[in-house]
């Protein structure tokens, strides 16, 4: 001090002073040390100030099963390559974190408090002298708005709309090609899910367990639109409904979702109004409906229309009057006595035209109700084909809820998570 008077402190290249090889033990840098060789500050009582900058890349492991609501916690080891514990002594600093700069992807857990760190000592077979080192364990957590927003909440959306193929019509021809779209955009995005998260197989994701659940869920659900459409587009060739199955879906399951058959109302209506009007004639009108099948002089054709009856037909015993009642509309018989409309009229007529007219139309009446024999078995299979849309939309609604809300919160931070990224 005496010969430099004013100089309290020198600063040496680390080349031409004594530095401890302190390096990182698990780094994953290519030279292996990742410090810049500044100089060493040295005062004038003879104490030496080190303090290299670096940029360290550490080796750890990497749990991704609760992905992306995931938290890392990874091990910084320092210590000295060749001195041990008696000719080196080795001291644990605080870890100061006040200049951390926040980032995008991870946010580090536990910022207000100091990064815990332990020294430790070890033993080696070849020594008798310990080995310290200090350890700082830096937790992370998985800031998850970009994946929520990017493929979550996408997923769920997508995972809803495959619901919609129970509620979508199936005249209209479009149910599997929804079906089939959904389950194309989920594997689009289980693709791009592949490709941001690791190649390891310690363990499955949370979202790849989610994005598979859910592609399950779709394909089981263009397996039960095939069904539905089966059902649906069946003819009376096929044959008619097996007895099970008109029991558990047209009674029980049909009682169990409160579905009704199209048009019952209407058939109670009309039957309830068709029972009135009969409990409502009088004794004249019958009086007057029995004096007019009486029998005549002269040949008539008696036809009468009323509800949904079947073709019957007979001749009076004493004259050659043919009677039949044809199905239709009206709720009144009409006679068409000889002096009627122009058409209703039949004199002169043989018996065996009457006989061929009368069989037509007994030929008419059997081929309506064949047709609507026909129409009633297609509309009971397509009745059993809405049953069973209506019971699949509740099954897999429940089941895709129950998922969604099972896998998902299943993470150890989820609430933490979500309260944090979504709602900070």
């Amino acid at each position: 001090m005496s010969d430099y008077p004013g100089v309290t402190n020198v600063r040496f290249p680390d080349s031409q002073i004594w530095k401890p090889d302190i390096l990182l033990y698990n780094s994953a840098d290519e030279r292996f040390d990742a410090t810049f060789h500044t100089n060493v500050l040295v005062n004038s009582s003879g104490h030496c100030q080190y303090l290299p900058p670096g940029i360290f890349k550490s080796t750890c492991y990497i749990d991704v099963r609760w992905f992306p609501f995931d938290v890392q916690r990874c091990d910084l080891k320092f210590g000295s390559w060749t001195y041990g514990g008696w000719s080196l002594d080795l001291q644990m600093l605080e870890a100061d974190i006040t200049g951390y700069i926040a980032n995008g992807e991870w946010d580090l857990v536990g910022r207000r408090t100091e990064v815990p760190g332990r020294r430790n000592e070890r033993f080696y077979d070849c020594c008798k002298e310990p080995y310290p080192d200090v350890t700082f364990t830096v937790v992370m957590r998985r800031r998850t708005l970009y994946y929520g927003l990017n493929l979550l909440i996408p997923c769920v959306l997508i995972s809803t709309l495959a619901l919609l193929v129970f509620l979508l019509p199936a005249d209209s021809g479009e149910k599997i090609s929804l079906g089939i779209t959904v389950l194309l955009s989920l594997t689009v995005f289980m693709l791009l899910v592949a490709e941001i998260m690791p190649a390891t197989s310690d363990s499955v994701p949370l979202i790849a367990q989610y994005f598979a659940t859910t592609m399950v869920i779709v394909g089981l659900s263009v397996i039960a639109t095939v069904l539905v459409l089966q059902y649906h587009h069946r003819d009376p060739d096929s044959g008619k409904m097996p007895k099970w199955t008109r029991v558990v879906l047209l009674n029980w399951c049909a009682w169990f979702l409160r579905m009704r058959r199209p048009g019952d109302e209407r058939v109670r209506l009309a039957c309830h109004n068709k029972h009135l009007h009969r409990g409502s004639v009088s004794s004249t009108e019958l009086s007057i409906s029995q004096g007019a099948l009486q029998p005549t002089s002269s040949n008539m054709l008696y036809i009468g229309f009323r509800g949904m009856e079947g073709v019957h037909y007979a001749a009076s015993p004493n004259s050659g009057v043919l009677c039949g009642r044809l199905m239709g509309a009206s709720e009144e018989d009409v006679l068409l006595p000889g002096g009627g409309v122009s058409g209703s009229i039949v004199g002169g007529a043989s018996e065996t035209e009457l006989a061929k007219i009368l069989e037509e139309v007994r030929y008419i009446a059997k081929r309506f109700r064949s047709q609507d024999e026909d129409e009633s078995v297609c509309n009971e299979w397509k009745f059993a084909a809405a049953v069973i849309d209506r019971l699949c939309l509740m099954a897999f609604s429940i089941f895709t809820i129950l998922c969604t809300f099972g896998i998902l919160m299943s993470a150890p931070n989820f609430v933490e998570a979500i309260s944090k990224d979504f709602f900070s």
